[in-house]
């Protein structure tokens, strides 16, 4: 059967763009569901995955633009909508009674559809047998763009909406939608406000988060889960977790790669992941208990490699585990008074040392931005330039020490103002003095006990809290030293906190847990297939930092995009850029801009859309604005601004 573009209409009258793609084989066959909000007929054509599924798996592939984007109709009002859920559900019901289905439909995709794949999953269709989420999370106020650790994210939660503003105002591609596509477009335009609106009211973990957030309803998902997540990805505390909470057939591949394919990920090693993904469809769609899904739990286990923004491939091997937590698994609790310190003297067995941290706004530039991807969203370097504003901690490594799974640092602080965070990053220190960044996390300290009903910090006062590491798998060698750095911010990555200050860290009643693989591995390590020889890049990329000295700032600046060619239906080019800039002293002062400018051209007709986000903040308020410029062709044909004011709620 030739593949075939076409409309599905929901109970509400608003119709849905599919594309099917299928095999070459008799059918039935069994159907694979992706759904995305990023224009499956140009902007994000992924036919030739599509193709190996149909070619390699003898699957059929559905994929659907999400409603209010692509040549889809209806409006894209925020992310994973309880209406898009119900879209969803209703194309698989379809979809399972077609006479070339076989009646069984999984659900898959990366990120965004990850996300819906979960969440789908949790309204239990009845033809949904598996679904394989890739880099997404299940809990969407602590693991996404918007927030962390109580900390509002940083360039990430300007350039991500800034990009939606753009694309969302894009029309639906002529040739698809037909006549009237025009008259649609300019509809989509007025219709749709910007995402990042609501995110900004929400600052603490509410119902509205809550929403589409599979870790508080694990039990709800039935189907088959095959989780596939990476260490330098932004997305990978789920993976585990949800071997730990589903009570579904499951499994996890967790690799070294970073929000792109496993197949071309910076950085490596690369798999072909296709024929894992193939063989999980067989055994829960295609019902063939003869397929080898084992084992449950894959992970790579880094090893040091030498520390830089662009590394191709981190050093390391293979582990496979048989269940979450691991029989294996022990808790190795390091007081922090046991640390050789660069900033004082070890306490001694009778007495406590407090060492004083000054909160600065800028520190945390060599870690990066929270979530990896294609250049100029880079890799941590050397972590030396920020410990010099660090309080260090050191353990020297006399054997090796596998560490897998969360480590956490549980603390004793003491805080000088009423809001403030502490980032802690767990570091390899090789014998040359060269770190390089483990895993991090972040707390805000008024969140402390509650995500939901956060509280002033007792100035003056101390105050314990836990700061929980994002996951990872690290073998520490001999000779090397485990470092531990606690800063008052995690700058690009998280919103400076609001006010400058000091924090005193007891050291006598503050802790590295560290969770330790004790005796050899019980399985045989997995092999994949390799993937691509090289990372893939875009064409123009350019990524700063720089001090203004006067002004006591510091800024990160990036910039990408270029031509893009033909991408399905259409000629395209693109262009992404953003700054953000966080005050040395005064660090409640800060700003972000962040804009997308995205050309699309079809026979038809040439589009551009503009968009640009600036957010600002005092210690007390929060500033936002969004700009969006639409053109056909060469005329401006819609200009929209939306401007909003509100109080940082502890933030």
């Amino acid at each position: 059967m030739p593949d075939e573009r076409r409309f599905l209409e929901m109970d509400d009258g608003v119709r849905i763009a599919l594309t099917l793609h299928f095999p070459d084989t008799p059918p039935p066959w069994p159907v694979v569901f992706e759904a995305r909000p990023y224009r499956k007929d140009d902007l994000s054509d992924a036919t030739a995955i599509y193709r190996r599924l149909c070619d390699e798996g003898d699957l059929a592939v559905c994929r659907a633009d999400v409603r209010g984007t692509g040549s889809s109709e209806g409006d894209a009002v925020d992310e994973y909508t309880a209406r898009e859920l119900r879209d969803h559900v209703a194309t698989i019901a379809w979809l399972a009674e077609q006479d070339w289905s076989n009646g069984s439909v999984g659900m898959y995709g990366t990120s965004y559809s990850g996300f819906n794949a979960l969440q789908v999953a949790a309204l239990r269709p009845p033809a949904l047998k598996a679904i394989i989420p890739i880099y997404a999370t299940d809990r969407r106020y602590t693991d996404d763009v918007h927030y962390g650790g109580g900390v509002r994210r940083g360039i990430d939660f300007l350039d991500y909406p800034a990009y939606m503003v753009a694309l969302i105002a894009l029309p639906p591609v002529p040739s698809v939608y037909g006549d009237g596509w025009r008259e649609e477009w300019h509809r989509r335009i007025e219709a749709n406000d910007p995402w990042e609106l609501a995110w900004l009211e929400h600052q603490n973990e509410d119902d509205f988060w809550r929403h589409g957030s599979v870790f508080f309803d694990y039990e709800a998902i039935e189907a088959a889960t095959l989780v596939i997540a990476g260490h330098a990805d932004g997305y990978r505390n789920m993976a585990l977790r949800a071997f730990e909470h589903l009570r579904a057939p499951k499994k996890v591949l967790f690799g070294p790669w970073s929000h792109m394919s496993p197949r071309l990920s910076m950085p490596g090693p690369r798999i072909d992941h296709v024929p894992v993904m193939i063989d999980w469809w067989h055994r829960w769609l295609g019902g063939d208990e003869s397929v080898d899904i084992e084992p449950p739990i894959s992970i790579f286990v880094r090893r040091w490699t030498d520390p830089a923004p662009d590394v191709d491939t981190y050093a390391g091997e293979w582990r496979a585990e048989p269940t979450w937590p691991p029989a294996r698994l022990v808790e190795d609790r390091r007081g922090l008074d046991s640390a050789t310190t660069s900033h004082a003297k070890p306490a001694d067995a009778t007495a406590k040392k407090d060492d004083v941290l000054e909160i600065r706004g800028d520190v945390g530039v060599t870690a990066s931005i929270w979530c990896a991807a294609t250049l100029p969203f880079g890799l941590p370097w050397d972590q030396r330039p920020d410990e010099v504003f660090s309080l260090v901690y050191d353990w020297p490594v006399a054997d090796e020490t596998e560490v897998m799974g969360r480590p956490r640092v549980e603390l004793t602080v003491v805080s000088s103002v009423p809001v403030a965070f502490v980032s802690a990053k767990l570091c390899d220190v090789a014998p040359d003095g060269r770190s390089s960044l483990v895993t991090r996390g972040i707390v805000n300290l008024t969140h402390r006990d509650s995500d939901e009903r956060p509280e002033p910090v007792p100035v003056g006062e101390p105050v314990t809290v836990i700061i929980e590491l994002d996951a990872t798998a690290y073998m520490f060698e001999p000779g090397h030293t485990m470092r531990l750095d606690l800063a008052g911010c995690d700058f690009p990555s998280s919103w400076p906190p609001p006010f400058p200050g000091t924090l005193e860290i007891d050291r006598g009643a503050s802790s590295l847990v560290l969770p330790v693989m004790d005796g050899p591995p019980l399985l045989p390590a997995p092999a994949f297939a390799p993937g691509a020889p090289e990372p893939t890049f875009p064409e123009r990329v350019r990524w700063e930092i720089r001090e203004d000295v006067l002004a006591r700032e510091r800024s990160v600046t990036i910039d990408h995009g270029g031509i893009r060619g033909r991408s399905g239906l259409a000629d395209g080019s693109d262009h992404y850029w953003g700054e953000i800039t966080a005050g040395l002293h005064v660090p409640g002062n800060s700003r972000a801009s962040a804009g997308a400018s995205l050309v699309l051209a079809w026979d038809e007709a040439s589009v551009r859309t503009e968009s640009r986000a600036t957010l600002s903040s005092d210690p007390e308020s929060w500033n936002l604005a969004i700009e969006l410029q639409v053109y056909d062709g060469d005329e401006l044909i819609a200009e929209r601004r939306w401007e909003r004011t509100t109080p940082r709620d502890l933030q």
